[in-house]
């Protein structure tokens, strides 16, 4: 019986009337998000002439077996360096038009591992001969770091290299199984050579892991070179990462020129002297650039998990009937966007961190470059902490997207299926998040160290700046009052008390810990790190938005919305210090909450203004739920119309199985009426 209500035309009207609400300047906002208009447009020219190119065509890779995508992803590289043929792109064209692909292919190793250690960390002799080849993809590269029994702890790599001066050769050795090369991207059947992490011998001594670059394949055919074992590890969980070719390696006595040691600081003579580099990490350079990477690589996977599950949330409507007569609009329950809007406040905040941390990184490589190892201690406490959190959060957000959607979430054609299982292991990228969690908490430890002895705090770091409270004569915090809460100063004070009175403890108690002190100080002063930042971010909002009012306060609201919530996440840290101070029978910390919802209600008339200016094409997100138009029941249809089961109306299983079973069951169910 017919309702009078066609659900699936409300649908657009429902997108269109949401476009139409919010008063956010969405090219304005758009052009801060994508580092200015020329920027945005640049990037825009290049997604344009990739979605209309039939080779990145997404409507059939659904159906793929993982051989195909694999190949379907070289297909796409090739394509990509042809285009840059064509229009004369310039390389960093080239990488925006691999950083808009939704397909994790090998060349991304290439691009973020292997290039940027070879040409960093290697002697201006390997830089002679391979530069330009790096560069231009005469060779192809990939990072050799992680083993099959050993993947944080790099200290304890088993893969050797052994100097012979009378041949002045290294020789790549995989003493063990557990020593073989595993997990690394581009390895299995693409790379022609690599950078491998190896434990340097010389005359018996072991001197702890270097950096080699070893050649692998032969550029002539392709062939593995003698004395080298090489394969692809099998398919990753949920079918993630399905384009790349995680490999495995190993060595059997592999020689190679004593010139092929990456010596940019460390070094070997020819007679097999050790010439010491200015500070024993700096080979985990690469991994620093890795992490740094990953914040911005988090933000944009945020956006993506923000705009399909916003706009679904507003065209789908479900429950009670609302003010129009017809069901509510899903966007419109608190429990909806309760847990959505916070996405979007994630992704702009780690979007904007990301490139700030990136010129930090750079930074830091140039003041390397000429021995100036100051910076490096603090980077790497900072992006060990930011590479737990952002993946962390990412990971959480896209399934918090994903469940939101309700049943079609869980449809492929959502779209965020795929991006969940291609991010997930980024939660254990170097082994697990909580390794790193220790590398953040020893920082915090030594500072808060030499704070006590100094009692100087204006020495402190940005990433331990909070320590300062500890040094000063500063009063603790109470419960803001209902307005306080409105300033991104309350919050992040508050944010950065968690953080010093969470170290001061742990130092007190650093004997006997509880078993999850580690995490819980290492997660603090990231967070702290971070309010701090979008403190500062939402500083420069009047000039980044050129004055405009409206969007200073929309984006102002938005920043408050992560460090508000953020706060009440991890509330109990401060209450378990009473920093709140006492109930009295009520709850302490009902104003932040009710703050919260009132700054969502504020912001959702915008939530669909503030997605669009990300950016993304349909083509990007692919994803039948986050369809700019809001037909997503039309696309859901469409798409299940290209499942291959659908080409034929009685599958193959009929004869091989169904049939069988339906007989066996007819001719017992026959059976057993002939015995009634």
């Amino acid at each position: 019986m017919s309702t009078g209500h066609d659900v699936n035309a409300q649908t657009g009207i429902d997108m269109a009337n949401a476009r139409r609400n919010a008063s956010v300047d969405v090219s304005l906002i758009r052009n801060f998000l994508h580092n200015g208009r020329t920027e945005w447009e640049k990037r825009s020219k290049i997604v344009d002439i990739m979605s209309n190119d039939p080779a990145f065509d997404k409507s059939q890779r659904h159906f793929l077996s993982r051989t195909e995508l694999y190949t379907r992803g070289l297909a796409l590289t090739n394509r990509i360096y042809e285009l840059q043929n064509i229009h004369n792109w310039s390389q960093q064209e080239a990488t925006l038009a691999i950083n808009s692909l939704d397909e994790n292919l090998s060349i991304g190793l290439h691009n973020v591992a292997f290039q940027p250690i070879l040409m960093s960390q290697g002697s201006p002799e390997i830089l002679r001969d391979f530069g330009p080849l790096i560069t231009n993809r005469g060779i192809f590269g990939c990072y050799l770091q992680t083993e099959l029994g050993h993947g944080t702890n790099v200290s304890r790599l088993e893969t050797t290299a052994t100097y012979s001066p009378e041949t002045k050769e290294f020789e790549i050795h995989s003493p063990t199984l557990t020593s073989s090369k595993w997990w690394i991207g581009a390895l299995g059947k693409t790379a022609t050579h690599g950078v491998v992490q190896a434990r340097l011998i010389l005359g018996g001594k072991d001197l702890g892991p270097h950096l080699f670059f070893v050649q692998l394949r032969s550029l002539e055919n392709h062939k593995v070179l003698p004395g080298i074992t090489i394969g692809d590890i099998g398919p990753k969980s949920m079918g993630g990462f399905a384009a790349t070719d995680n490999g495995f390696a190993r060595f059997n006595h592999v020689r190679i020129p004593r010139a092929h040691m990456l010596s940019k600081f460390a070094q070997v003579t020819d007679d097999g002297q050790y010439i010491q580099p200015p500070h024993a990490k700096l080979s985990y350079g690469g991994m620093l650039y890795i992490r740094a990477n990953m914040v911005t690589g988090a933000g944009w996977l945020m956006a993506k998990a923000a705009t399909v599950s916003i706009r679904y949330a507003t065209v789908r409507r479900q429950g009670e009937k609302g003010p129009d007569g017809i069901e509510r609009q899903a966007i419109s329950y608190p429990s909806v966007y309760s847990r959505l809007l916070p996405i979007i406040s994630h992704a702009y905040a780690f979007l904007h961190l990301g490139k700030t941390l990136i010129q930090s990184f750079e930074v830091m490589s140039s003041r390397l470059q000429k021995g100036d190892t100051s910076l490096l201690a603090e980077m790497h406490a900072i992006t060990s902490g930011l590479k737990v959190l952002v993946t962390s959060t990412g990971i959480q957000d896209l399934e918090v997207a994903r469940r939101s959607m309700g049943g079609h979430g869980y449809s492929a054609f959502s779209g965020l299926g795929r991006l969940y299982a291609d991010y997930l292991p980024s939660a254990t990228y170097e082994g697990d998040n909580f390794v790193l969690d220790q590398q953040v908490v020893r920082a915090a430890v030594k500072s808060y160290g030499n704070l006590l002895k100094s009692k100087d705090a204006s020495s402190l770091s940005p990433s331990t700046a909070y320590l300062r409270l500890l040094a000063a004569n500063v009063t603790k915090p109470s419960i803001p009052s209902e307005g306080a809460w409105q300033e991104p100063a309350t919050v992040i004070l508050l944010l950065e008390w968690r953080a010093a009175l969470l170290v001061h403890e742990f130092a007190k108690n650093i004997s006997e810990p509880d078993a999850s002190a580690g995490q819980r100080v290492a997660k603090a002063v990231t967070e702290a790190f971070v309010a701090a930042r979008v403190g500062d971010i939402i500083k420069t909002l009047p000039e980044a938005l050129e004055g405009k009012e409206r969007d200073i306060k929309i984006l102002g609201r938005l920043y408050l919305l992560y460090l508000l919530t953020t706060l009440e996440a991890n509330i109990v840290d401060l209450l378990s210090f009473g920093a709140l101070g006492t109930s009295n029978d009520r709850d302490v910390t009902r104003t932040l909450r009710l703050t919260i919802k009132n700054i969502s209600i504020e912001l959702l008339p915008e939530a669909i203004g503030l997605t669009d200016a990300f950016g993304f094409t349909d083509w990007e997100l692919d994803s039948a739920l986050g369809v700019y138009d809001g037909k997503v029941y039309e696309q859901l249809w469409k798409r299940a119309q290209d499942e291959p089961l659908n080409r034929t109306e009685i599958p193959i299983a009929y004869e091989q199985s169904i049939k069988p079973i339906l007989e066996r069951g007819q001719q017992r169910a026959a059976n057993m009426r002939a015995k009634l």
